[in-house]
């Protein structure tokens, strides 16, 4: 009898250790299930000025609408215009197409937000939202340092500037900051996908930025911080210094130009450049750098706008203004609608 309850109590027990394991799997489970309720963030954005919605609204669709305009103006007069047909402009082309879809990544967005009060933003549209900001921020870090490497050889090896930029060329170095660009962040991205957000839901941001994706993020980020740290170098800090590279020899060139209307001329072709190169990576680098303290949130936002709205805004401004070729360009182009416009009439 002794013997008979004995195993009996040890099959009890083996049934609660059974339960206990079982209870212990769906626990987790439903903890894994709970992981994946936030299916939307909501972006703070410029929700602590609450009295100047309207006013930020209107600002930011002016900028949008100069940003388009200026931009589709300077790629239809590079695409139309014989004159502006080469290695300078076709660059530029290709920066102001970068433009148009960099500033329509996020600035409707943010414009739906502050007209209607609506801050939520699904996962997935913020995650799609982050990719294109990676993918055409990480092309626009390329795209000025091939664009300063051509001005080099325009300025420092002029003899042979025909012959080394040629439309393959510069086929093949577009395609490569393009390409540039778009790898590294699909990579960044399949790890992006891996993340679980269980927790609070609330980015103290108006785009869907790295770093505050990552603090609401409940998985480990170490292998995501380990990939960042990896394309980092290639991805911002090598075109900076080839784009500084190219301007020490520039400026070195320029110096030793005898005549001063030489000097000015060469300073002419490179200083719009030079003026955009400053203000996108001065920004981004003071963004990033920045420590990420509650004071210095809101001077964070203040130099986000900058690179992520001024400067798309400020390249056709900059290279319309300062260029004699687009303006050129630009007169011949109302010359002709206001002909097309007399003859119609």
């Amino acid at each position: 009898m002794e013997i008979y309850l004995i195993s009996w109590s040890s099959q009890i027990f083996r049934c609660s250790l059974l339960f206990h394991d079982h209870r212990m799997q769906l626990m987790e489970k439903g903890d894994a299930e709970n992981q994946t309720d936030v299916t939307e963030f909501i972006l703070l954005g410029f929700g602590d000025l609450p009295e100047l919605q309207i006013l930020l609204f209107l600002v930011f669709l002016v900028i949008y609408i100069g940003t388009m305009a200026g931009n589709f103006l300077i790629i239809a007069l590079v695409v139309t215009d014989q004159h502006l047909h080469t290695p300078m402009y076709f660059f530029l082309g290709n920066l102001s197409c970068l433009e148009t879809c960099y500033t329509s990544a996020f600035l409707p967005r943010m414009l739906a937000s502050l007209l209607t009060g609506d801050r939520t933003i699904s996962v997935g549209g913020c995650m799609t939202q982050f990719f294109f900001f990676c993918f055409l921020a990480t092309t626009e870090c390329y795209l000025p340092a091939v664009m300063s490497y051509d001005r080099y050889l325009a300025i420092c090896k002029p003899l042979h500037y025909g012959t080394c930029m040629n439309g393959k060329l510069c086929l093949q170095l577009a395609a490569g900051c393009w390409i540039s660009g778009f790898l590294p962040c699909t990579i960044v991205m399949c790890f992006m996908s891996q993340l679980i957000f269980c927790g609070p839901n609330v980015m103290d941001h108006f785009f869907c930025d790295l770093t505050p994706m990552l603090k609401l993020s409940c998985s480990d980020t170490s292998q995501m911080m380990l990939v960042l740290y990896i394309f980092s170098f290639p991805d911002a800090v090598s075109p900076f210094l080839l784009t500084l590279t190219s301007y020490i020899c520039i400026i070195s060139t320029m110096l030793r130009i005898p005549s001063t209307t030489g000097r000015q001329k060469a300073f002419s072709t490179c200083f719009s450049h030079l003026i955009v190169v400053t203000l996108f990576y001065g920004t981004i680098m003071i963004v990033y750098t920045l420590p990420k303290s509650s004071n210095l949130r809101a001077l964070n936002k203040v130099f986000s706008v900058c690179y992520t709205v001024l400067t798309p805004l400020a390249n056709p401004l900059i290279y319309s203004l300062r260029n004699r070729e687009v303006k050129e360009a630009l007169r011949k182009a109302v010359r002709k609608c206001l002909a097309l416009t007399q003859k119609s009439d």
